[in-house]
């Protein structure tokens, strides 16, 4: 893969954001930077879930149904799903259908209602932010893990979530901008405003 890669239009990116146009604007307007809300940090760390063992690429191109069939990532409301909308889940072929997924999806939502009295799931997900980011200048210096993706990993299952390992935290940290990943020489690195340059 190596380092940036020059799309079509002349501009330096990611090499997995330089190709697929489904990519290339999810690249260039949405990894790495900051979200607002619960709903919003739940969905990022559900879909991050759901990849697991896919291409990004085809969670993105399920996201709109992921949506829908998860009431907008209303942790209330999916907290509240029973064993019959497990079952209209894992009959809904627009969606990745994985029991263990499904499962996991339900009781991260609970677990994201309780963690209300804790100051919510995003104060918790940004409380393992590293005192430094990533610099990588090609894709073989990009890591999978960190000690704080390991440590968020571990918090998170003791207080009741699931399918949220350490490889999986990292790439949520990577999307949602807790860390900067973009290779240095992107266009996108430090668009974030959470770290310069």
């Amino acid at each position: 893969m190596g380092g940036p890669a020059l799309g079509d239009d002349g501009v330096a990116r990611c090499p997995w954001g330089a190709g697929d146009p489904v990519n290339l604007a999810y690249h260039d307007s949405e990894w790495g930077m900051p979200v607002e809300g619960e709903a919003a940090h739940l969905e990022r760390l559900t879909l991050e879930a759901f990849q697991s063992g896919l291409s990004w690429l085809t969670i993105l191109n399920k996201r709109e149904a992921f949506r829908e069939v998860f009431a907008g990532f209303d942790a209330d409301v999916v907290a509240a799903y029973g064993e019959g909308d497990v079952e209209r889940l894992m009959a809904e072929p627009r969606i990745v259908r994985n029991r263990r997924k499904i499962d996991a999806a339900v009781a991260n939502a609970r677990a994201t209602v309780a963690l209300r009295d804790r100051g919510g799931l995003a104060a918790l997900l940004w409380s393992f932010r590293p005192d430094t980011t990533p610099a990588p200048h090609d894709t073989a210096e990009q890591a999978t893990t960190s000690p704080e993706s390991i440590a968020l990993s571990k918090e998170l299952k003791r207080i009741g979530f699931a399918h949220v390992g350490p490889t999986t935290m990292y790439a949520l940290m990577e999307a949602i901008g807790i860390i900067d990943d973009h290779l240095v020489g992107c266009h996108r690195r430090g668009a974030s405003g959470v770290w310069s340059g």
